[in-house]
């Protein structure tokens, strides 16, 4: 697992719904577009000339990053006190959870878990957890 991939926060970024199911969906789109021939009209169809080189970055993976290279909100408090703090992971900072943890955990509860989890078992312990959720096409937008 390439730690770049976890997020300060102690998301995966693997398991977020553009990595795990829009960047392959985007790619069959292009692929599909480009054997039909769109490419070269593209920019007659309303919209095409921004949407093409989107859709083409998408399927490539390279239009969202992680967060570590500066992907998700812009100002993004959590980000911003793991920098300042030199913290590679907030849930092995000793003021896990702080106040930036208040809202974020309300809208993904099992992130307390996978923190807890990555505090007291370790990193090996978290890591084969994503694994299993990738494995099975888990994203964090899902649902239960």
């Amino acid at each position: 697992m390439d730690k770049k991939s976890i997020c300060f926060c102690g998301l995966y970024c693997e398991n977020c719904i553009v990595r795990a199911k829009i960047n392959p969906a985007a790619k069959v789109l292009y692929d599909e577009m480009r054997t039909a021939g769109f490419e070269p009209i593209i920019n007659y169809i309303p919209g095409g000339a921004g949407f093409w080189p989107f859709l083409k970055e998408t399927a490539e993976g390279r239009t969202f990053t992680t967060c570590q290279e500066g992907c998700g909100i812009p100002d993004c408090k959590i980000r911003a006190c793991a920098r300042e703090k030199s913290i590679e992971l907030c849930a092995l900072c000793e003021s896990y959870p702080c106040v930036h943890f208040a809202d974020f955990l309300k809208r993904i509860p099992l992130l307390e878990k996978d923190n807890l989890i990555l505090r007291e078992k370790g990193f090996e312990a978290w890591s084969k957890l994503q694994d299993e959720r990738r494995a099975k096409g888990f994203t964090y937008q899902d649902k239960g």
